[in-house]
Formats: C-alpha cells, sequence, structure tokens
C-alpha cells in the first residue's frame, strides 16, 4: 500500500516534490493556504486587463534537470530569453548595458575603463571556474555534520573530491566569495563605479545589507549560478509570468495523480512519541499523514505548526534566531507608456532589467537610510517591464512592470502599515528622476511592503529565500546544523522548500533533493 504523504504548501518545491513523490509511488496530497498554487511564482490580474509576477518574477535559476523531468515545455512552459541583461541608467543621462555577448560588453564597459575592459572576462573566468563546482553541490543532499552515519561520511568524502578539482587560486577564489563582501571584492576587480554597481546589484538582491558587509558577495554568486535555455548566465520571462511555471508544475502532478486542495490552511503539525500522524486545518479537519513534508519557512514549521513539547529546546531556540530578512519592497504597476529614460538608451535596454542604482555607495547608503529611517529615501530599484518580451500580459499599447526594491526594513513589521504609502511614493520619485513620464503613466498598481509579503505569501520578514543566504545558514547548515538533509528531529518530518539547501529563487532544487532524501528513506 503507498505511503501517504501530506506536503504543507502548494509553491513551486512543494509541487516539484509531489511529481517526484507520485512517479515513485507515494500518494500524495498538497495542501495550499491561498486560493490559487504556486505560491510567490504565480500570476494574477492585479489591474483590469494587467497581469504579472506580483512576487517573484523573472527566471533563470530554474534547474534544467526539474525542467526535463517534469515534462513542463509539454505542459505548456515558454521561457523568454532577455535580449539585454541589465541597464543602468546613470544620473548625468550616461548609461551602462550589459549585453549578452561578452564582446559587446567589453566594448561598452570600455567607454568607461579600457582596464576594467580587459579585466572583465579575467573576472568571469574566474567565477565560472567555481561555479560549475557550487552547480554540482545544488543537487547534492548535505552531509550531516551533526549525529551523521557512514553514509554522511560517504557524502562528505563526494563533496570534498569535487572540491579538490579546483586549483590552488580557485580555492582561495571562491573562499573570498563565501566570506568578503561584494564592494570589497568588486574595489579590488574594477576601477569604474557603474560597472561595480552593475554586477554588484546582485549581492543586495533580497539580502538586507549592504554590499560591504560579509557575505554578500556570495549573495551575488548564488545570482549568477542560473540558465536560461541552456545559456548560463542569462535571464528571462516564463510567458505569460511565472505562474506559467506553477501552472505546469501543477498540470504534471495533476497527471501524476496527486491531489490538490487549495484554501486549506493548516494550523497544525500533530505527532505521537516522536513520529507524525496527521495535519490539522483551521477548518477543523483532519488529514492523515504517514510522512509530512513542509514548504513553508522553517521558522513557521518549527515555531507555529508544531507544539512546543514536540520539539527540541535547543531547535526551538535556534529558528527563534533563524534570520529572515531581505528588506524587499515589492510593486507592479500597469502603465499607460513606455517610460522615457533621459539617459542613452541603446537598442532593447528597457527588456533588461532596470537598475536604478549608479554605485555602491549609493547601495549602502540606502541600506543605513533603512537601518535610520524604515526604508530608503533613495531605494535601490530594479525595475522589470516583462510587457516588452510578453505581449498577453497587458493590452495593446500599454505595459506592465514590475519594480524590485531594496532597502525596507523588514523589523518594522505591522508599522508597515504606516510607512507603505511613503516608501511607495519613495520608490515611484526614484524611477521619476530617471524617466520624468513615469508618475503620470500610472493607472494601476499592487503594492507589497515586505510585511504583506509575509501575510500573503507566508515569506516571513519579507524574506524572498525563507532565509538569509549566510555562511551559518547554508549548506549542512541549512536551516540547522543536524536538519540540513531535509529530514527533522520528527521521525517521517520531512522540509521541502527554499529554508533548505540550496537556498531560494525558483529553481525547484529543495525540492527535487527532498523528494530523493524521502524515497531513500522509505
Amino acid at each position: 500500500m503507498a505511503k501517504n504523504v501530506v506536503i504543507v504548501g502548494g509553491g513551486h518545491n512543494g509541487l516539484v516534490c509531489a511529481c517526484y513523490l507520485a512517479k515513485a509511488g507515494f500518494s500524495v496530497t498538497v495542501l495550499e493556504r491561498r486560493d490559487i498554487l504556486g505560491g510567490a511564482a504565480v500570476t494574477e490580474e492585479f489591474h483590469p486587463g494587467f497581469r504579472n509576477s506580483v512576487a517573484s518574477y523573472t527566471v533563470s535559476l530554474l534547474h534544467p534537470q526539474v525542467i526535463d523531468d517534469l515534462q513542463l515545455h509539454s505542459h505548456g512552459l515558454e521561457i523568454l530569453e532577455r535580449p539585454i541583461n541589465n541597464f543602468l541608467p546613470l544620473p548625468d543621462d550616461n548609461s551602462l548595458t550589459s549585453f549578452p555577448d561578452p564582446v559587446a560588453m567589453q566594448t561598452e564597459v570600455a567607454r568607461f575603463s579600457r582596464k576594467d575592459s580587459n579585466q572583465l572576462p579575467v573576472f568571469h573566468d574566474a567565477l565560472d571556474s567555481v561555479v560549475q563546482v557550487l552547480k554540482d553541490l545544488m543537487t547534492e543532499i548535505p552531509p550531516k555534520l551533526h549525529g551523521g552515519n557512514i553514509g554522511d561520511l560517504w557524502s562528505l568524502f563526494r563533496v570534498s573530491k569535487k572540491f579538490n578539482r579546483l586549483s590552488l587560486d580557485e580555492k582561495q577564489h571562491l573562499l573570498r566569495l563565501f566570506s568578503s563582501s561584494a564592494g570589497e571584492l568588486l574595489d579590488d576587480e574594477f576601477e569604474s563605479d557603474p560597472l561595480k554597481a552593475l554586477i554588484g546589484f546582485d549581492s543586495i538582491v533580497g539580502h538586507f545589507a549592504s554590499p560591504y558587509q560579509s557575505g554578500s558577495a556570495y549573495v551575488l554568486l548564488h545570482h549568477v549560478l542560473g540558465e536560461v535555455n541552456g545559456k548560463p548566465g542569462r535571464w528571462g520571462h516564463a510567458r505569460g509570468g511565472m505562474g506559467s511555471i506553477t501552472g505546469a508544475m501543477a498540470a504534471q502532478a495533476a497527471a501524476l495523480g496527486v491531489q490538490m486542495v487549495t484554501d486549506a490552511s493548516v494550523s497544525a503539525i500533530k505527532t505521537d512519541n516522536g513520529k507524525v500522524t496527521c495535519v490539522e486545518l483551521k477548518s477543523g479537519e483532519s488529514i492523515p499523514a504517514n510522512i509530512v513534508v513542509s514548504n513553508v519557512n522553517p521558522k513557521l514549521l518549527f515555531l507555529d505548526l508544531l507544539e512546543e513539547q514536540d520539539v527540541s529546546s535547543t531547535t526551538t531556540e535556534h529558528f527563534r534566531r533563524y534570520k529572515c530578512q531581505s528588506g524587499t519592497f515589492r510593486m507592479n504597476v500597469a502603465l499607460s507608456e513606455l517610460p522615457r529614460f533621459t539617459a542613452m538608451t541603446p537598442e532593447n535596454a528597457l527588456t533588461g532589467g532596470i537598475i536604478l542604482a549608479p554605485d555602491l555607495d549609493y547601495m549602502d547608503m540606502a541600506y543605513r537610510d533603512a537601518l535610520d529611517y524604515g526604508y530608503s529615501r533613495k531605494p535601490v530599484v530594479e525595475m522589470l517591464i516583462p510587457s516588452l518580451v510578453d505581449d498577453s500580459l497587458a493590452p495593446a499599447g500599454a505595459h506592465v512592470a514590475s519594480l524590485f526594491c531594496q532597502q525596507f526594513n523588514p523589523n518594522l513589521g505591522s508599522g508597515w502599515k504606516d510607512q507603505k504609502a511613503a516608501a511607495a511614493d519613495a520608490i515611484i520619485s526614484t524611477v521619476t528622476k530617471y524617466a520624468p513620464n513615469f508618475r503620470s503613466s500610472i493607472i494601476g498598481s499592487k503594492v507589497l511592503s515586505p510585511f504583506d509579503l509575509e501575510t500573503e505569501f507566508g515569506l516571513v520578514g519579507g524574506d524572498i529565500f525563507h532565509g538569509r543566504l549566510s555562511l551559518d545558514q547554508l549548506f549542512s547548515a541549512r536551516p540547522m546544523l543536524g536538519s540540513g538533509q531535509y529530514a527533522t528531529e520528527i521521525t517521517n518530518l520531512y522540509m521541502c522548500g527554499a529554508g533548505t539547501h540550496p537556498g531560494g529563487g525558483v529553481s525547484g532544487l529543495p525540492g527535487y533533493n527532498a523528494a530523493r532524501k524521502i524515497i531513500s528513506d522509505h
């Protein structure tokens, strides 16, 4: 008889885990609190006639094996490549454009610094030399460094072999990427402020910190691990928005016999003698389970869904201190016309990520501002206009834009109700400074503060990664030493969300790895 698995949370990792488990013969039920599957990877109409990826918003980290194994393309998934990677307008009306073609990119950088133009391929080669090792590690179940067995020793040996492939210089570079700040790294490599800003932006995405804080270099590295349509380092849009990804996953899950239930808010996971027994819903219904898989933030699992007596005091204290703090503010806007930037704007520049943060000092000040005032009065803004590559999202002649903004203090909690309007205005003012028609072109919007991201999508502290990407919360320590292998101290209770290895982003790998662990155990 097939073992009954209940997955709490219908985000993309929960759906991925469900598909692999169903394919292996498990009987799987997915419970989703909202009225739509997909978690933060959803497409919604936020203004009449305008649809957008309202939370997660772009594609790069979605793993090709997950795409192939779940037959996502056969379920309608189409990933459209961005012709331009990024576009950085500058206050002096100059601009820096990140072209996918390396020769064109070097030519562009040479306008600012011949030295940096020559250094750029050296920098990318150094990154590429360690990226493949990290990509390999992303599909590994981390070894258990506390309370492990002979299998964990073997796993540790396999991991060490991967690192031993690196030269001494490559190992030293990797150590810097894991431990140093992006600002320090980039200051050592380049002299041009715009180039450092263009690259350094990735170090603060979803990371409530200055680019000069230790650990920010790894956040940068995390964002360069992806690919689109087999092309490393590229970014794209799912046609129809991010909901097309989770829609394709749900279609595959249905084909495999997975039962998916929406409007099913879980109130508790029940145990008996240290083993899961059932999942209780807020409606009062109790669903028996041989295995429970949590696809929610680990803080929610250990502090809200489990009884305190079911969890060791060490675990409880760990998750009280577990850091979730993105500092992210999200806006979706319906536009009557495209923004007209005063900066030099090459062809197709607006199809890329439009980064409004001219240098690393600006990013540093945005963070310090958020500490002092709750939100940055001059925020870091990334604007994407997906309707330029996907005309299904807006009426003819109109557009939708995603504004993914940093730094906004997640520790304000419900205090964001009083700050939200002022923060949104600061964002609009920042964009309008570069594109004077922007404010007047807005005909509708959906605004999500860090508190809104928490209450609507379960992103504690507005954290898009379900936990800070710092060395103490990575690999075998994600989300905790002894529980970094998707299993918990409670028998048959597992985790498959972004709070587990390899972390956040729409990759599907936490769900994939967790399913492999569960299949191996059972």
